[in-house]
């Protein structure tokens, strides 16, 4: 009886969660994403802790068992960051315990969890705090991904790793999560200045982005291909070049099982087509004709846009590569993943903090896009209505002789029938490629 009162007290005061042991607070940190604003605690050892929300004002109160302050606990200096965090205060309990208090800009959902040692963090007290009013992504249904006349083709642009999470670093201490974003955003202003093509952004900051999420967020965006942007590490610094990979079919294999074997998890698995309806044999066929399609489009990209690269510098491999990358998994968006370069490297590190350089592998990404989609273009698509037999589009980095030498007509032909008076061609343009 007296074990059941004590559940029934600790389940009004708040929700305990238990650790091994007590320690100090030594840091704390916000970052605010779109859909959520995280603050880690950095401690000295594993806690047990105590978190609940109260309101009129709305704050969330972080009770750590025997444990004290010994360094900054404050907003200083990530006014920019705080999302919906407003402020943070702090005070003894009853002389052993720590109160955290988070004052909050409106009620919020909070999560959190502990994190144990890795890389240059200690032991960690994360809270993701998600605004109340926000509600689950719905089920899309056919009607919903229907494309409209003439639509951009979407690309959906992943800087790598973010917020707690840095990545590989550097020769010289340079995090991966820094260059990646400074690349992504570069390819997607790359990619809005072609004519039927538009870019969104995974991540356009400096948070974290669960693996599974970035790709849910590409299908969210309807996008036709999804690039995550990271740069490559090893042991030995003289390793050096850029990577292309796509999903393994074996990878592909073991995420289909795993999605079909999902309750409530086999709904908008193919272009907003749901499973849920087909027997298990039926819904297995569908999904892995989707994937494998998916795979074809994504090597055939991935091979554009490693040999864009190679016109840029050397590649680690001469080939497209394939692994089981958890962001690569969706069944229904084209995915790559394009390694820049060696960050641990010093001469390519360096050369990653070029802001040139960025632009440099920005270009031969779009390019490698651009690439694709004007051979595939995505039916609907404003590429696709203004892609005939017979005709180009002209796209940034075209030239006339180029194009003669894509067809196989000579320079002068493709002048006399698009009545052109010299070689200046303007991007968007369509011209007639002539055949016989």
């Amino acid at each position: 009886m007296l074990r059941f009162l004590i559940t029934i007290v600790t389940l009004f005061t708040g929700v305990l969660f238990t650790a091994a042991q007590a320690a100090d607070v030594k840091n704390l940190r916000v970052w605010a994403s779109p859909d959520k604003t995280r603050a880690v605690l950095d401690l000295s050892a594993s806690v047990e802790y105590k978190l609940f929300t109260l309101s009129n004002p709305e704050r969330l109160v972080v009770d750590i068992e025997a444990s004290d302050v010994v360094g900054e606990l404050d907003l200083a200096g990530q006014e920019k960051y705080q999302g919906l965090v407003s402020n943070v205060r702090h005070a003894k309990r009853s002389n052993q315990d720590l109160r955290v208090v988070f004052d909050l800009a409106e009620n919020t959902r909070p999560q959190s969890f502990l994190l144990t040692p890795a890389g240059d963090y200690g032991h960690r007290l994360v809270v993701d705090l998600f605004p109340a009013n926000s509600t689950k992504p719905t089920v899309r249904t056919v009607k919903d991904v229907q494309p409209e006349p003439e639509r951009e083709v979407v690309i959906a642009v992943d800087a790598g790793h973010g917020g707690e999470d840095p990545g590989a670093l550097g020769a010289n201490g340079t995090k991966e999560k820094k260059v990646t974003l400074a690349i992504a955003k570069k390819v997607k202003a790359a990619i809005d200045k072609e004519p039927g093509m538009r870019a969104v952004l995974i991540r356009d900051g400096d948070y974290y982005v669960p693996n599974r999420q970035r790709f849910e967020k590409a299908r969210k965006a309807r996008a036709d291909l999804f690039v995550t942007v990271h740069a490559d590490a090893f042991t030995k610094r003289s390793v050096r070049g850029s990577s292309v990979y796509i999903l393994s079919r074996r990878g592909a294999s073991s995420e289909a099982a795993k999605r079909l074997a999902e309750n409530g998890n086999r709904s908008d698995l193919i272009g907003g087509v749901s499973l849920d309806d087909k027997d298990v044999v039926l819904a297995s066929v569908l999904l892995n004709l989707s994937q494998s399609a998916t795979l074809q489009e994504s090597h055939h990209v991935a091979e554009e846009v490693l040999s864009a690269l190679q016109k840029v510098g050397k590649t680690h491999k001469n080939y497209v590569e394939s692994a089981n990358f958890a962001m690569l998994k969706s069944p229904d968006v084209p995915s790559l993943l394009v390694e820049t370069a060696f960050i641990s490297n010093p001469e390519e590190e360096k050369r990653l903090n070029d802001p040139k350089y960025q632009r440099k592998l920005a270009a031969a990404i779009t390019s490698g896009i651009r690439s694709h989609f004007h051979q595939r273009p995505p039916p609907g698509t404003w590429l696709a209505a203004n892609r005939k037999q017979g005709q180009h589009i002209v796209a940034r980095g075209d030239t006339l002789s180029g194009i003669a030498s894509r067809y196989s007509v000579p320079v002068a032909r493709i002048k006399e029938v698009n009545r052109l008076n010299n070689d200046v061609i303007r991007i968007g343009a369509v011209l007639v490629i002539p055949t016989g």
